[in-house]
């Protein structure tokens, strides 16, 4: 047994001892106890050498959604949770989601030349010999266009708005932009909208290549013919089926309604691009930002280059293809409706070792943790559900047809969602979701031992954010959108949270490249942190799977709500809508009557469970419903103007962005279009439902004093 395994065995004890000391809130005091020590039993199961075989089967082949390789992956998820002793499900979906059957690009001129789209086999890396999905991007149109190169940056609103100064128009023209700063569907978006007549998306060595580092096979970043794959839906789910699941018999949106990109787009390394760029004249670039990191100056073009993109695909005949999600679940003991789940997606455009085979481990080695326990006789108050989603890579499908099937369910009796998605990359924790779970997952991280044996995960997390002083927190992510969580958080209110261990870098994201070798050596290469994001996935779900009463903190989330005034107040200000007053008074007035509510329910539940025992079964099922339905309360059930699927006015993706979150999207949108009565009118909504929030906090409380 090595130092580092004895270190960590006597931190698990030496963290167990001391959080059991600690209040758990949410936890009779005459459960405390027992909480701890079983959360402590499942943090030591989660083991690197079962994280290590897991993900070694899972990545054996490239396994992109609609594929019989997915299958395989489906029958292997659930034949290794019926050993564990859970119970199964599969549920599947028949989706609108066309495959390629060719795609090609030519330099025209100067000189035809056809551009090897391909990833290289490399020798040090076998399974970079798996045959490749093409190189298109998901959903990409289908078609055949030529037309005049122009370099249009990152494809942003604000790069075309640079080249509407210049004179440069991409209209008939072929777009290309390289990866970063927005999801690449918005990207697709602006050229379409601009009249493009196709767009190449590439990895420029500046963002993801040589310039950062050393490139794969010898060292983590993208080498010159790596390529991003990735979809290009703007949205969630099923797009011929918005807002409702793709279930037999399902009405489904004719084809020329639906809202995917129409012309072809492809994804290419910088070895590939340099062959479009480098002949570029025309106008000189309008920004230094704009210059990459090829050798060579770039310019914008149009012109002399001219380039042919080609895309074929089966949508005449094929584009319907099956889905499955999994799911193994621990059937509730007292409360087996109310629903607790884990999630990660297990589909990829690769082989999918980091994305996501690293998050379908950690929910997995979750699940045999916690199945190991209730074998011992310890089986949870709630239900608990290990899920994995299929298609999350071409626009969260998998989790969004669930969410849209079971709404009705998880409207009355989802508790939290936690979302694994790339688990493992490395050594560094990070984590987010809602304001409401984060006090309870730096405690659960507190008990989690650091895979280093320096101490908890916890400490090394602070301490790498420099928290320094005693009161102070490392940051932790908004959840805005781009993976799983959407569709219970953005869609329906259900309380999130999200965690993973990341490194310094990499340049294998949706690559052939994203594969067992890679991770062995340069991720996480004893599979020691797959290990410990599942050991935290187990805690997490006997946390909210046994609480008394459910440990959300609305006081952190009321002023965690404090720092986003000050960018409407700008807003406002910058368009001269404010006058003499803050447009934002009434928002923060609700905002702060919404945390005295939350303060005195934490009081009141507080003093209803330091007695010994816990309150009655129902006024506890009564406190808890009231406590599931606050952040319910802060969404909308029309959704936001003009995106009527995200109903959350909290959190959500920025439109024009895709991957930026923005926060109070109801009011900032409007700010956005220059609408300062909808501004308004969404200020004033936004201040009703905090007070609504209020009152629900208050209905748990008045639960257990009445008692």
């Amino acid at each position: 047994m090595t130092r580092a395994v004895l270190r960590s065995l006597a931190a698990v004890a030496v963290l167990a001892s001391t959080a059991a000391a600690q209040a758990t809130p949410g936890y009779a005091s005459a459960n405390a106890g027992a909480e701890r020590s079983a959360e402590a039993d499942v943090i030591r199961r989660p083991d690197r050498a079962r994280a290590r075989l897991l993900a070694r089967d899972l990545s054996r082949e490239v396994h992109v959604a609609g594929t019989a390789a997915q299958a395989r992956t489906r029958d292997y998820v659930i034949a290794r949770m019926k050993e564990w002793g859970l119970e199964t499900e599969v549920r599947e979906y028949e989706i609108w989601m066309p495959h390629p059957t060719a795609a090609k690009v030519w330099r025209v001129s100067p000189g035809m030349k056809e551009l090897p789209l391909a990833e290289p086999v490399l020798a040090a890396d076998p399974t970079s010999k798996l045959p490749q999905y093409p190189t298109v991007n998901g959903y990409s149109g289908a078609g055949d266009a030529t037309g005049d190169v122009v370099y249009v940056n990152y494809g942003l609103i604000e790069d075309y708005a640079q080249l509407d100064s210049l004179g440069v128009s991409v209209k008939g023209k072929v777009a290309v932009a390289r990866y970063g700063r927005s999801f690449r569907g918005i990207k697709a978006r602006e050229a379409e909208k601009r009249g493009a007549v196709a767009l190449i998306i590439y990895s420029d060595p500046a963002d993801d290549g040589f310039t950062r580092g050393d490139i794969y096979p010898d060292g983590m970043w993208r080498p010159p013919y790596g390529v991003q794959r990735g979809s290009v839906m703007n949205g969630a789910g099923d797009p011929t089926t918005p807002g409702y699941p793709s279930t037999p018999g399902a009405a489904r949106l004719a084809l020329d309604k639906i809202d995917v990109p129409h012309i072809p787009v492809i994804p290419m390394g910088y070895g590939n691009a340099a062959e479009l760029l480098r002949g570029l004249k025309g106008k000189s670039l309008p920004a230094q930002g704009w210059q990459g990191g090829l050798d060579f100056r770039y310019h914008v073009g149009p012109g002399p280059v001219k380039a042919r993109v080609m895309v074929q695909d089966d949508r005449a005949k094929g584009a319907y293809k099956k889905i499955w999600n999994t799911y193994g679940i621990v059937r509730g003991s007292e409360f087996p409706d109310e629903i607790v789940l884990i999630g990660g997606h297990r589909d990829a455009w690769d082989a999918g070792t980091q994305d996501n085979v690293s998050g379908t481990t950690g929910v997995l080695e979750a699940a045999r943790a916690v199945a190991e326990a209730v074998k011992a006789g310890h089986r949870p108050r709630r239900t608990l559900v290990f899920a994995t989603w299929d298609a999350e890579e071409w626009g969260l499908i998998g989790s969004t047809e669930y969410v849209e099937d079971d709404s009705l369910r998880l409207l009355r009796g989802g508790v939290a969602y936690f979302n694994l998605d790339v688990a493992a990359s490395g050594p560094f924790f990070g984590g987010g979701g809602s304001p409401s779970l984060r006090g309870t997952l730096r405690d659960v991280v507190k008990q989690v031992p650091d895979p280093d044996g320096s101490g908890s995960v916890y400490a090394s997390w602070r301490k790498r954010a420099g928290a320094l002083a005693d009161s102070a927190e490392p940051g932790m992510g908004d959840p805005g959108g781009g993976s799983d969580f959407a569709g219970f958080y953005n869609h329906l209110g259900i309380p999130i949270s999200d965690w993973g261990f990341g490194g310094t870098g990499g340049g294998i994201y949706h690559s052939a490249y994203d594969t067992y070798r890679w991770m062995t050596m340069f991720g996480d290469t004893t599979y020691a942190y797959h290990a410990a994001a599942a050991s935290i996935g187990a805690a997490m779900m006997l946390r909210f799977g046994n609480a008394d009463l459910l440990p959300y903190d609305y006081v952190e989330f009321a002023r965690t709500m404090r720092r986003y005034y000050e960018p409407i107040n700008r807003g406002f200000a910058a368009k001269k809508w404010s006058g003499n007053s803050l447009p934002t008074t009434a928002l923060a007035a609700a905002v702060d009557r919404f945390e005295s509510a939350a303060a005195a329910w934490n009081a009141a539940r507080d003093a209803a469970l330091a007695g010994g025992g816990a309150p009655s079964r129902e006024v506890r099922a009564t406190a808890n419903a009231a406590l599931r339905s606050v952040e319910k309360a802060l969404t909308r059930p029309q959704g936001l103007v003009g995106r009527p699927w995200y109903r959350n006015l909290i959190y959500v993706a920025d439109i024009d962005n895709g991957y930026a979150n923005m926060v109070f999207p109801s009011v900032n949108e409007a700010v956005r279009r220059g609408d300062e009565a909808l501004a308004r009118a969404e200020l004033d909504d936004l201040s009703r439902r905090f007070d609504e929030a209020s009152t629900r906090l208050a209905a748990a409380r008045a639960a257990i004093i009445a008692r």
